[in-house]
């Protein structure tokens, strides 16, 4: 395959390169679009997914959450609508770039001679956005009905904690009127054979220990200065971050998801270099698994401050407490049919925690089962990272998977509160 060096075609990028699948030149379209924070164009992404609906001859539904964020919705009504319905969500922004480590420009979605496509969003989560929109394409072309509902939802501000997005979006009517069964948002890739399949998140914890103290003048022993209470602060909470550590490297179950991370993320205090501050401060960014009591851990961080000495205080700027995690029990019936309809397709599924987050944490917290899944297995984790890429065949493969899965989730019989 000939590397392109042209960028979109003429037409908008609407005209497939030749010889190119024409769903692997859709997904270069989208990814040109430069829907990246801190100014994300929204605008574009809308006018992109309005044609796809007209495509689909699915209506859309547009509702603005937030001024200038908008949610929207494309429905393809299932036989028996009174069923709960399911829900394919997926996130239209993406994050910056430093362009300069780049080896193509991020927003060319430049294909190699390998068939990579180099783009910010090819693996975060621009793929599965076509590869829902692709999969419904086939399956109306081959004149298929389904029984439940299926929605689209693109929403926007995944990637900067969805506050204008996803988490005020479940509390909107609109919300309830979707009536959803389950939800499918976002995975990871996975470098192996296998697939990684995630039915849980972590929660973020970040948090600020103030240490006051005594000031004085650079030159003497001052008793209980703030920088000996900082020290002691730090000491505790990376001790605690060398254990778990520990935990995740000599233990074969462990996944990164598995355990609490800390991470010392900023450093605050002083005023000039011969004056002992009256404050300094601590910043940690926590990430804690479901398994653990977050009453006992946050007793845990009372005892380091008292520990510290006298006066520290701490504050949280984001402190969720939500620890719902969706069954992957073989008894439940969406996941027996989502891993049924995988084992199918020889697929092999690791199930784990997410070890960051992603929107379904909003979805959980609403009593909606949701599982992250994004069908890239032999591809290395590029999120957020310089030169993130996919490879188009493990692209089109995913539209495939989905073919099988949407079709597996909405034949799922009534449920007894449904009938």
């Amino acid at each position: 395959m000939l590397p392109d060096k042209d960028g979109p075609g003429v037409g908008g990028g609407q005209s497939s390169p030749e010889g190119e699948d024409p769903s692997v030149s859709l997904f270069r379209e989208y990814l040109r679009l430069k829907t990246v924070h801190p100014e994300p164009d929204y605008d574009a992404a809308l006018r992109f997914l309005d044609r796809i609906a007209e495509e689909l001859a699915l209506p859309m539904k547009k509702i603005e959450v937030c001024p200038g964020r908008v949610v929207s919705i494309m429905t393809w009504e299932g036989t028996k609508p009174t069923l709960k319905s399911i829900l394919l969500n997926s996130h239209t922004d993406v994050v910056p770039v430093y362009q300069e480590h780049w080896k193509y420009d991020a927003f060319s979605a430049f294909k190699d001679a390998e068939g990579n496509i180099y783009a910010r969003g090819s693996q975060d989560m621009k793929c599965v956005t076509i590869q829902y929109i692709q999969a419904i394409r086939r399956l109306k072309a081959d004149g298929w009905k389904p029984i439940r509902t299926v929605h689209l939802m693109f929403v926007p501000d995944e990637e900067v904690g969805g506050h204008k997005g996803m988490e005020t979006f479940v509390k909107h009517p609109e919300f309830q009127k979707l009536n959803i069964g389950f939800s499918l948002d976002e995975g990871l890739a996975n470098p192996g054979d296998a697939f990684t399949v995630f039915y849980g998140e972590r929660n973020p914890w970040w948090i600020t220990v103030h240490c006051p103290g005594s000031p004085g003048h650079g030159s003497r022993f001052v008793e209980n200065t703030a920088a000996e209470k900082l020290r002691q602060v730090i000491n505790s909470f990376l001790d605690f971050r060398e254990k778990e550590k520990h935990r995740l490297n000599t233990s074969e179950c462990f996944t990164l998801g598995d355990v609490t991370t800390v991470n010392m993320t900023m450093v605050k205090g002083g005023v000039a270099y011969n004056v002992i501050p009256a404050e300094m401060d601590v910043s940690f960014d926590l990430r804690i698994p479901p398994t653990v009591n977050l009453q006992e851990f946050e007793a845990k961080i009372k005892q380091w401050c008292k520990e510290a000495g006298e006066d520290v205080t701490y504050e949280f700027a984001q402190k969720h407490m939500n620890q719902n995690i969706t069954s992957t029990e073989e008894r439940e019936p969406w996941w027996s049919a989502f891993s049924a309809a995988c084992k199918a397709m020889n697929m092999t599924l690791e199930k784990e925690i997410f070890p960051a987050a992603t929107d379904s944490r909003f979805i959980r917290a609403v009593g909606i089962p949701a599982i992250g899944f994004s069908p890239m297995n032999r591809t290395p984790i590029l999120l957020h990272d310089h030169n993130e890429y996919l490879n188009e065949q493990v692209f089109l493969k995913g539209i495939s998977v989905y073919e099988r899965l949407i079709p597996a989730l909405v034949s799922v019989p009534a449920f007894p509160d449904e009938a």
